[in-house]
């Protein structure tokens, strides 16, 4: 059998492969849209005053996470896990953008890590609310002008985002979810030299994270921190002479060339969002619980706060502490723990620990970030 020949009999195996996935995400469309005209059903069923249009919820982040976690499990093939959590959040967004088009509220402009965030957790199939300002995207979510918001939370190397922190002490939404991003900055420019830049503008966290390679390559050139980095790349794009720390996307957004790459002075440079939502999440079998509390003013008043977790058995992922900015000296405590605060073990132990504390809210309780 010559080449041609055999290249012809793969490539009509890989045409009939193609022609099997399009029918079969067709199907799941279709089973998604009668999954929508059930919950419809329902909500007509409902009465008026009690159940809103807008109530009727189309994402389900545990349930989402089960089947990417059980996709992986079966995988017996050649594709990554992380392929498989790609293609999969697209499938589905495309199946719930059949079913109702969601609003996900993000730092804009166009061009932001968040965003680059809310596409990763939810897919293209949504529409993306721009905001100047992160206390914007919590009122966006809170007033229903987005079913969802995507917020900046805390990254590897330059620890919590304060905005993000202080308004999850007031706001009434819930953590849905989170989604760790890989954060790698470029100087971008008019240019493709960055010799005579003049001015570099980019978010505060941004400039942080590049503060040895500024050091060593722009010495003494203005920096300048702004809302965010697509804001940065717009302002870099109105002057030869100056530039923008931001990723890659927002070169192609502004139309910039990308002076230096992977400027970022640790390459494990990673950054959590949370996702934010006006309802609580179901168990999903993996999960994480938030929890935001305060010492009451007694000796040894944090080791009782945390000796329920002891006790149970209650793995503690992360403890943070912030002034309340209520009383001077004064601090809460942002705890993150394993598993949902439905699971039995958690239940009884947050039982306690309200008890021991000052003050004590949940946050939320959502999927782990795959």
């Amino acid at each position: 059998m010559d080449l041609e020949t055999q290249l012809r009999a793969l490539r009509d195996q890989i045409d009939a492969i193609d022609s099997d996935w399009l029918r079969l995400i067709n199907k799941r469309i279709e089973l998604a849209k009668k999954v929508g005209e059930i919950k419809q059903a329902h909500n007509d069923n409902s009465v008026a005053d009690e159940v809103d249009e807008d109530d009727v919820i189309i994402y389900k982040p545990e349930r989402e996470a089960q089947v990417i976690r059980r996709l992986i499990e079966e995988n017996q093939g050649d594709i990554s896990d992380h392929q498989i959590n790609i293609l999969s959040r697209e499938i589905m967004s495309i199946c719930r953008g059949a079913e109702a088009r969601m609003r996900v509220a993000v730092l804009g402009p166009e061009g932001t890590f968040t965003e680059m965030a809310a596409l990763q957790q939810f897919g293209s199939s949504v529409d993306i609310v721009q905001n100047a300002r992160i206390d914007q995207v919590f009122g966006a979510v809170e007033t229903a002008e987005a079913n969802y918001g995507v917020v900046p939370v805390e990254n590897s190397t330059e620890g919590i985002v304060s905005a993000t922190a202080d308004l999850l002490v007031s706001t009434s939404l819930y953590i849905a979810g989170e989604i760790y991003l890989p954060i790698h900055q470029a100087l971008l420019g008019v240019n493709t030299d960055y010799s005579e830049i003049e001015k570099i503008y980019s978010h505060a966290q941004s400039l942080s994270q590049c503060r040895l390679w500024l050091l060593e390559h722009l010495p003494g050139v203005e920096v300048e921190a702004v809302s965010s980095n697509a804001e940065a790349a717009r302002r870099a794009s109105e002057n030869e002479y100056y530039a923008a720390i931001a990723g890659e996307n927002a070169a192609m957004q502004y139309g910039l060339n990308v002076m230096a790459s992977h400027i970022e002075d640790h390459k494990n440079n990673t950054t959590r969002f949370l996702v934010l939502s006006r309802e609580e999440v179901a168990p999903s079998g993996r999960d994480k619980t938030s929890l935001l509390m305060t010492c009451r003013n007694e000796p040894g008043s944090l080791f009782k706060l945390l000796q329920p977790m002891h006790d149970h058995g209650i793995s503690m992922l992360k403890i943070e502490s912030r002034p309340s900015k209520i009383k001077r000296w004064e601090y809460l405590f942002f705890v993150d723990i394993e598993g949902h605060r439905q699971d039995v073990k958690i239940a009884r132990a947050l039982v306690e620990v309200e008890v021991a504390a000052g003050y004590f809210r949940v946050l939320g309780a959502y999927p782990c970030a795959e």
